[in-house]
């Protein structure tokens, strides 16, 4: 390879956490990561709350005390990355990227969008080739294929441009799980951004159900209320939130759950969502103009 060709070559740094229980399935997404193509990389592993048992050669490995929560953990990862890369892919550890030209097509979106502050792949279970409703950022899920503009982001797989994550003050960490893509994608399209969804670049990633986590049902209610406090404007935030007990009462009414979802509302309620930065009104058009007014 030549100079020229290496210099030509896009950066991207590599965020994945692991707590060591997906040995498999964490070298399937590791291998996966190192056989892209046309891409300067540099993969940082993250071990949350563990030592990292597996860290490919010419990775960086970094330990925390505890575990932190899934967006903490990436943030601490983006920071012990290079902070020259032009990129920044944040990677579930169970992942995988089926095709050594994916990031390079994912970087070729931003090219041909360049408003684009993030672009999200479409996600689909390796088996059955399902997508999940909640790997499509958009309320009109029912073609997966089809790629757009979008406001929200299924956080697993995701590629920012480094610039704006730092721009936009990186994930809310204290959130720990659920709903902390929300809140970045609405401050990444406060500062004039946007997001892409290329329905045709195609990721794995198998096809679990959140609910398996034992704090989901409070957690995603607390973190709703937390969204909506730290970042709408104050006539909003009560709209929001009717809207999502509606929405909620209706998909959790036969989990047996609804209990626990309701106290983990009234924990957002109490406090803690951290600083209050509400997104312009004009964000608030620009975001229903792309089809996803902040009210759902």
């Amino acid at each position: 390879m030549s100079r020229e060709d290496a210099a030509s070559k896009r950066s991207v740094d590599v965020v994945v956490l692991t707590m060591n229980d997906r040995d498999h399935e964490f070298r399937a997404a590791m291998a996966s990561v190192l056989a892209q193509e046309d891409v300067d990389l540099q993969l940082v592993i993250v071990g949350n709350g563990v030592a990292p048992d597996y860290v490919p050669a010419g990775a960086r490995a970094v330990t925390l005390a505890t575990n932190t929560g899934i967006p903490e953990g990436r943030n601490v990862g983006a920071k012990a990355a290079s902070a020259g890369a032009e990129f920044v892919l944040f990677f579930d550890n169970d992942a995988v990227l089926p095709d050594p030209r994916t990031l390079a097509q994912l970087i070729a979106e931003f090219d041909r969008h360049p408003t684009a502050a993030y672009v999200q792949p479409r996600i689909a279970d390796p088996s059955t080739g399902e997508t999940l409703r909640r790997w499509v950022p958009r309320l009109r899920a029912g073609d997966a294929r089809r790629s757009g503009v979008v406001t929200v982001m299924a956080e697993g797989v995701v590629l920012i441009r480094r610039a704006d994550f730092e721009a936009a003050g990186g994930w809310p960490g204290h959130f720990f799980l659920f709903h902390e893509g929300i809140d970045l994608s609405w401050r990444l399209w406060d500062l004039g951004r946007t997001g892409w969804y290329a329905g045709d670049i195609e990721v794995h990633h198998p096809a679990t159900n959140p609910a398996r986590h034992g704090p989901f049902y409070r957690m995603v209610a607390r973190n709703r209320v937390w969204v909506a406090r730290r970042r709408l404007p104050a006539p909003l935030v009560p709209v929001y939130l009717a809207a999502w007990v509606v929405i909620s009462v209706w998909r959790f009414r036969s989990s047996g759950n609804l209990g626990v979802w309701f106290r983990g509302f009234a924990e957002g309620l109490r406090g803690g969502q951290g600083e209050r930065r509400p997104m312009s009104w004009r964000t608030v058009w620009r975001l229903t103009r792309a089809g996803r007014p902040p009210i759902i």
